[in-house]
């Protein structure tokens, strides 16, 4: 019998431990950590499909390309997404590689530079709502909505910043790759941030767009569509909690699909932190999943165990 298939998604905060740690260096110092805890993973047996945010790194791109934008054009969003997955999925492979080898474990690492489909009528191309780059003061935005078209808004009295759509992820092109790698027993990191958002044109080609995809929805469509046991998050924190934040709170040690939902209905989950992982949750248990883990990196093995974090089952 296979040992069981497990996709683990990892935040792209988690690779940055705080505002004075976002050099590379520190980012893979990040990943190094991280990487002890993933192979403790695949030691006890699991087949590991990786999978990992880009948000922060995929703003500190473009942020650069704001500050040369007199000398050199902005980069756009899709290849933001390819020059990330690179960078982070080769910090992966090479952490893992050496942790490997340190455990005198025989595993090949792979990374996929991975395209999602999106729907071109997805509702978000009408209504872009996810912020991106610096903040601008109002003449700038106005600026740039009048010569780039862009969409801005403002965010929380901090100033205006770009808006772009972040569209349903509805077809992995890379998937048939990833998984005749995971067929090979090779340990693959793939669909960075949620794969790099394209379009299918009226020729047929496949199109780069403006738009940024959540790495949870992306990691939650690639174990349904590879036939994962188990959907594994690993966040800052060490479960999901009722009333975070609150005097009230309470860690949600186990939870029923239904339990989860009722959750989610009664607005325990906020909007761009827990919401979408919880989302992404109800949508691998529904799509055929069998459990999903939420928990921190160094609670991991613990958590796949049923030992710490949150565990959610049928």
């Amino acid at each position: 019998m296979k040992s069981q298939l497990a996709i683990l998604a990892i935040g792209g905060n988690s690779l940055i431990k705080d505002k004075d740690h976002i050099a590379l260096s520190s980012q893979y110092e990040a990943i190094q950590e991280t990487s002890k805890y993933i192979a403790e993973l695949i030691a006890e047996g699991l087949r590991l499909v990786i999978t990992h945010g880009n948000g922060p790194q995929v703003g500190f791109i473009y942020r650069r390309g704001e500050l040369a934008r007199h000398e050199l054009p902005l980069i756009p969003l899709d290849i933001c997404g390819a020059d990330t997955q690179g960078a982070i999925g080769y910090m992966i492979q090479m952490a893992l590689l050496n942790e490997f080898r340190r455990l005198r474990v025989k595993k090949k690492v792979a990374a996929v530079v991975t395209k999602t489909i999106v729907d071109r009528n997805d509702p978000s191309f009408q209504h872009p709502s996810k912020p991106i780059g610096s903040f601008m003061s109002e003449e700038e935005a106005t600026t740039h909505r009048k010569e780039a078209g862009w969409q801005v808004m403002e965010d929380a009295g901090r100033g205006f910043r770009r808006v772009v759509p972040s569209p349903i992820p509805r077809e992995i092109i890379e998937l048939d790759v990833i998984r005749l790698l995971v067929e090979n027993g090779t340990i693959v990191i793939a669909a960075g941030g949620g794969g790099i958002p394209v379009i299918r044109n009226e020729q047929g080609d496949l199109e780069g767009i403006e738009a940024v995809i959540d790495k949870d929805m992306g990691s939650s469509l690639l174990a349904r569509n590879l036939g994962a046991d188990t959907f594994i998050i690993s966040t800052p924190v060490d479960a999901v909690y009722l009333n975070f934040g609150k005097e009230n709170q309470k860690p949600i040690r186990c939870a029923t699909l239904p339990e989860i939902k009722q959750y989610l209905g009664e607005g325990h989950f906020k909007p761009g932190s827990m919401r979408p992982k919880i989302e992404a949750i109800i949508q691998f248990l529904e799509g055929g999943g069998q459990k999903a883990v939420i928990t921190s990196p160094e609670n991991l093995l613990k958590a796949t165990r049923g030992e710490t974090g949150t565990t959610v089952t049928k």
